[in-house]
């Protein structure tokens, strides 16, 4: 049975009788509801709503930003709250928290998250803010490494290693992802830095904005779309595995499934997972300490998917908790599902298009609808518990629990 917080049952004064109470989340896409679809308009830098513009408009286009109704902030139960907003964007930045997010490289024409922020507290009294950040950084980026992994792996799987045919952005390199491809133990120690400079700053805002200054801020970290392994029947196609070159009956089958990677791509990908976990940890052991009076909840989400990733017990994607990795042929609009039969110069041109237009593919490997429901009910649990530090489990049954760390 779900507790409703004391700070929820708290009397408010006469003054904050008038202000409805708000739950917020910030971040990145694995809390604006990126692959849930649905997205609602936003209102860009200059104040003007944006709707989808279209599959070939420019992807800092603010409605980009992938902000969905279905986001796990509005599917979690939360006792005494009233008004819930959306103000994470998908690609988000420690940077985008403090600063206008269109001022960077390859950022969304959106105002920073802290104005955004005290927009709302203008009207709301806020008593819950979620946190998604560390994904995205000046060092790497989850885009980034999920289609470094998935290209080389189709790259691999449709050219021999003596044919140099080239992408937009030159050849594509064909071996499994290692650890260091996707982030160095430098690049995490940056990332973490960069990560705790911006909630630090955020922090200070809530504590100056908030009306009744009670406020819980719940700091999630990430959970892997991708199984520990593919199951068996994924392993190998037309009697090729991928440790071999040219598989393309494989390659066919596995971006079918939503999982078009080298297995051995997949444990440096869970250490990037864990590492992501890492930063979130840090950043709220850290912020703890010097904010010791705010309400800081550490919500760890790595196993919320177990059993239910991508290409682990089904290779039907639509049985899983994320999004499978689809590419269009142009901005058309519509998600291949089948590279079966396909050659050289259709691969080279579907993946043109994800790199050209990457609202095309950019909700590859997030949290569907399902997905986002089950990270709901990880954060439901945070904002209910006693504890400060809490971790969410899928068990086998499907049930989700949520216990102190």
């Amino acid at each position: 049975m779900t507790t409703v917080p004391a700070r929820a049952l708290a009397a408010p004064t006469l003054e904050l009788d008038a202000l409805p109470t708000a739950a917020v989340v910030m971040g990145d896409s694995f809390v604006s509801g990126e692959g849930a679809g649905n997205y609602s308009n936003v209102v860009d830098v200059n104040g003007v709503s944006q709707g989808f513009p279209g599959w070939s408009a420019a992807n800092s286009n603010a409605y980009f930003c992938h902000r969905s109704p279905n986001a796990s902030i509005f599917q979690a139960a939360l006792p005494g709250i009233q008004n819930r907003f959306n103000l994470a964007c998908s690609g988000g930045r420690p940077y985008d928290i403090t600063s206008a997010s269109a001022t960077r490289d390859k950022g969304r024409s959106v105002a920073s998250q802290i104005d955004q922020v005290r927009a709302v507290a203008q009207t709301n009294d806020i008593d819950l803010v979620l946190i998604g950040l560390g994904s995205n950084n000046s060092s790497f980026s989850f885009g980034d490494v999920a289609s470094k992994c998935a290209n080389r792996f189709i790259a691999d799987a449709w050219t021999g290693w003596w044919e140099f045919w080239a992408y937009i952005n030159g050849p594509i390199e064909q071996d499994p992802c290692t650890s260091d491809d996707l982030a160095t133990a430098a690049q995490v120690s940056s990332a973490t830095s960069e990560t705790i400079v911006a909630l630090r700053q955020l922090l200070t805002v809530l504590d100056q904005v908030d009306a009744d200054h009670q406020h819980r801020i719940v700091l999630q970290d990430y959970t892997n779309p991708l199984p520990f392994d593919v199951m068996p029947s994924l392993i190998s196609a037309d009697g090729r595995e991928d440790d071999r070159d040219k598989f393309r009956e494989l390659g066919a089958v596995r971006y079918a499934a939503g999982c078009p990677i080298h297995r051995a791509s997949l444990p440096p990908g869970h250490q990037f997972s864990a590492n992501l976990g890492t930063i979130v940890k840090t950043a709220y052991t850290t912020l703890s300490t010097e904010f010791p009076a705010d309400d800081l909840v550490y919500l760890n989400v790595q196993q919320a998917f177990d059993g239910a990733r991508l290409c682990e017990v089904s290779a039907n994607p639509a049985t899983a908790l994320a999004t499978p990795v689809r590419v269009q042929d142009g901005p058309s609009g519509v998600p291949i599902t089948s590279l079966s039969g396909k050659d050289k110069l259709d691969i080279k041109r579907y993946a043109d298009t994800c790199i050209t237009y990457f609202q095309t593919c950019q909700e590859s490997w997030h949290p569907n609808v399902a997905g986002h429901a089950v990270l709901g009910q990880c954060l439901a649990g945070a904002y209910a518990a006693t504890a400060h530090s809490v971790k969410c489990v899928r068990q086998s049954t499907g049930t989700i629990v949520v216990s102190a760390a």
